[in-house]
């Protein structure tokens, strides 16, 4: 029997046999739903009352994109380098008091025990992680904000896990609720989901002012956290998605799955097999299979045969007709491509392209590859793995981190704001790496 990567579709992008490997070349005619997460918002299921804006095209973008990460190791610690320097050692309450020549801040720490208590609690270090994470992962996270008994002050802050959350359609150009539910991406019923009010995303500080006003307030409020470059309103996508769409996240994948075949059938591999996704398409088609699994095993079947054509004595010298035909632009459709494999493993090629991926897949999300270490050698995507490449790349990261610093901030800042505490800044503390010149390794950066 075979073994590979399969497609949500049943499709081999890369299998194995006792004595060939093969390839799916090209793509397919659409990609996963990932890649087209949020393009059709006329996707909508009904939740009881409340009609919700399905995420992705099966309402499973963000378990699609958890998998995605947890196969590839450089995005996952990418996303984790990301929310670390993001969050930094912390944040400070203070009043900014002036301006030095070169336009920096002049701070001034405020010296109140209960904001100094609110910034430095574990609530508040956890509502950063988590919000941070979803952020990064999915280009939106939810804080919940939390009142007291009698709604006259906010008494906690709290990230609803984002994999569990919907919106709403908007009404007149609003978004009112968010349905939280574990059962996502399945519809959930009755009794299996909560829904909760969202604040206007123009002015949330003004939305709760208002509410407290009016007295009319419920037990907590959703203030969405969005990266708005994707446009999207309603789910943003994240900064990776870019290297998905291209490939290179796929790319990333299959290369440490062939290279730990290859290893392990080094000697016995006879046959390279290249086979275009069309010729999946015609030979077993989508709609005659009742669903995915099915239609694997009917590929899995046939590749069985293919395999005992190429390496049973009985069928030595026996051919394989590939039939195809050609394009209006003359270029050959559903052509198997078979190759004699010479017996040796040629990983060093291999490893290159792993190599590349990892540094496109860094690209996506603004990471110098040298900071994590996957500078190449040399060829395109050779650079200087030096300290002081090194520490440049990583203020770069910090400085670029302050637009994303401020909208993780915003629910802090709301909460302190409906308390009473309207006459603070906040601002994150950052560790800066330094020569040894200078007389120590690090130095406090705030920011």
């Amino acid at each position: 029997m075979i073994e590979g990567l399969y497609n949500s579709e049943g499709v081999p992008l890369v299998h194995f046999g006792r004595n060939h490997f093969a390839i799916t070349k090209g793509s397919p005619d659409q990609r996963p739903a990932v890649s087209k997460q949020t393009e059709v918002i006329e996707d909508k299921t009904t939740v009881g009352s409340y009609t919700t804006v399905a995420w992705g095209a099966n309402n499973d973008f963000p378990d699609t994109a958890l998998k995605t990460i947890g196969k590839i190791g450089v995005l996952n610690t990418g996303l984790k380098f990301i929310r670390n320097f993001t969050i930094g050692q912390g944040i400070f309450p203070c009043n900014v008091t002036g301006y030095t020549d070169d336009g920096n801040e002049i701070l001034k720490v405020v010296d109140d025990k209960e904001v100094i208590s609110f910034l430095n609690s574990r609530m508040v270090r956890r509502y950063l992680e988590k919000a941070t994470r979803d952020y990064l992962k999915f280009g939106r996270a939810n804080a919940q904000l939390l009142l007291n008994e009698d709604k006259s002050q906010m008494v906690g802050i709290n990230t609803l896990n984002t994999i569990f959350c919907r919106d709403t359609l908007a009404e007149k150009g609003l978004i009112k609720k968010l349905i939280v539910s574990g059962k996502f991406p399945d519809n959930p019923g009755d009794g299996e989901f909560e829904a909760y009010d969202m604040l206007d995303e123009y002015d949330p500080i003004g939305n709760l002012d208002l509410l407290k006003l009016t007295g009319n307030m419920a037990d907590s409020y959703i203030f969405p956290i969005r990266d708005s470059w994707s446009n999207y309103e309603y789910y943003s996508e994240p900064i990776w998605l870019s290297s998905y769409n291209a490939g290179w996240t796929e790319i990333a994948t299959l290369v440490p799955l062939f290279l730990k075949k290859m290893f392990e059938n080094a000697i016995t591999l006879k046959w390279h097999i290249q086979i275009p996704y069309a010729y999946w398409d015609k030979k077993f088609p989508l709609a005659e299979y009742p669903n995915a699994k099915t239609r694997k095993t009917a590929i899995e079947a046939f590749m069985d045969e293919i395999e005992d054509n190429l390496t049973k004595p009985e069928n030595a010298g026996k051919a394989i007709f590939s039939f195809f035909e050609m394009n209006p632009n003359g270029k050959a459709e559903e052509q198997w491509v078979i190759t004699a494999l010479d017996g040796k493993t040629q990983s060093k090629e291999n490893l290159i392209t792993s190599a590349a991926a990892n540094s496109e897949i860094l690209f996506s999300m603004m990471i110098n590859p040298n900071v994590l270490g996957a500078g190449m050698p040399g060829g395109t995507y050779a650079g200087n793995q030096g300290g002081s490449n090194i520490r440049e790349a990583y203020l770069v990261n910090i400085a670029n981190a302050w637009i994303d610093r401020q909208t993780l901030l915003d629910p802090l800042e709301a909460y302190l704001h409906f308390n009473g505490k309207t006459d603070i800044e906040l601002r994150f503390r950052s560790t800066i790496l330094t020569t040894l010149d200078t007389g120590a390794g690090t130095t406090k950066k705030l920011s």
